[in-house]
């Protein structure tokens, strides 16, 4: 039977240290702030309950759609969609605008009509638009988050839970239409009497807070205040969640500003930064150099966080071997957990000289 043996290097990029970060409370029966990239928890508060989340539901109804459909689809308004309940943009059946034109309605003035409309010219209809939302749900690896509706409305079966929705909300930011959307605080989109409807984004944050990029507000009686925010600086996205919070504006303000006080985005090893030198055995190579692909980073503590890198090559390889083959890995872990990990890679194959 064949062995295969590996040489594990292991050395300390920097010093453990112990620490401790401020004390961060909210009014929120449930919080969380994630880093977006990594999704990892910086700050969490019953962040595994289910909860309604309102309006906040909208963000996946927008990426749905978004993924689903053209934004620049021309929809006819459907008769189901007018006088939905709750917030409004006053839709009229048979009404035209772009599919693009309710997304904003329904983003900015959280309208629940708009949200219908979308669903409905989207999935055909509100039950099956729903099934699309469920199965993105489970796409992403959520196991708390069922949707019942494209707005929000209490119903039953309707719920998420903090953390997952920061992981929704993270998702729907890589999407640049999404981005632009929820970052934006005043538009206008027609009417069919030649008018405008001026929209306001109803995300106060978006001008209370520096940095702010979006995403969605939310409410109804049974849920309390809902409030989804993310802001960016210095190469650093936060998501912050709250559910049931009464006092939800500084929550917020007081989360991001815990989340980028007290961390920061660390590069862990720059594109090529690291190198190493196999031994090949036949032919006329005598040696290959390896080096690794790809930039490694980590939201971390700014008071200080044990990394680890561990490499993986064998003790040598056997000829022939092309340049760019993989051939081992790096691991960057924290407290024995992976973080980040980037492939090792032949950079440059060397001959043998004879004499």
């Amino acid at each position: 039977m064949k062995r295969i043996f590996m040489l594990v290097f292991t050395a300390a990029v920097c010093a453990a240290l112990t620490y401790s970060l401020c004390a961060l409370d909210t009014s929120a029966h449930s919080a969380v702030i994630i880093e977006a990239e990594s999704g990892r928890v910086i700050y969490e508060k019953n962040s595994d309950t289910r909860m309604p989340m309102a309006s906040t539901t909208k963000i996946m109804t927008a990426l749905v759609a978004l993924e689903s459909a053209d934004i620049n689809e021309m929809v006819s308004v459907p008769l189901e969609a007018v006088g939905v309940e709750g917030s409004s943009v006053c839709l009229k059946a048979g009404e035209s605008m772009s599919l693009e034109e309710l997304l904003y309605a329904m983003l900015l003035e959280s309208a629940n009509d708009a949200a219908a409309a979308i669903a409905i010219t989207v999935g055909g209809s509100i039950e099956d638009f729903a099934v699309m939302m469920n199965e993105k749900a489970m796409a992403l690896g959520l196991v708390d988050t069922s949707f019942a509706n494209p707005h929000g409305l209490d119903a039953e079966n309707h719920y998420t839970t903090a953390h997952e929705l920061a992981l929704i909300a993270a998702k729907a930011l890589e999407n640049k239409d999404f981005a632009e959307m929820v970052s934006t605080y005043k538009h206008r989109i027609p009417m069919d009497n030649g008018g405008y409807r001026y929209l306001m984004n109803h995300n106060k944050m978006l001008r209370l807070y520096d940095g702010a990029i979006g995403v969605k507000t939310g409410f109804t009686k049974k849920s309390g205040r809902c409030l989804v925010s993310a802001a960016e600086r210095d190469g650093m996205r936060l998501i912050c969640v709250t559910l049931s919070a009464p006092d939800d504006w500084r929550d917020h303000t007081a989360m991001l500003d815990y989340g980028f006080e007290n961390y920061e985005k660390r590069v862990l090893a720059e594109d090529g930064e690291l190198e190493f030198t196999l031994e090949c055995v036949g032919k006329n190579t005598s040696h290959i150099k390896v080096k690794s692909v790809g930039e490694a980073s980590y939201c971390m503590s700014k008071q200080g966080n044990g990394v680890t890198q561990t490499v993986y090559l064998p003790r040598f390889v056997y000829a022939p071997k092309k340049v760019g083959e993989c051939v081992g890995r790096v691991d960057f872990s924290i407290d024995g957990k992976v973080v980040s990990s980037l492939p090792l890679i032949i950079s440059e194959v060397v001959e043998r000289k004879d004499f």
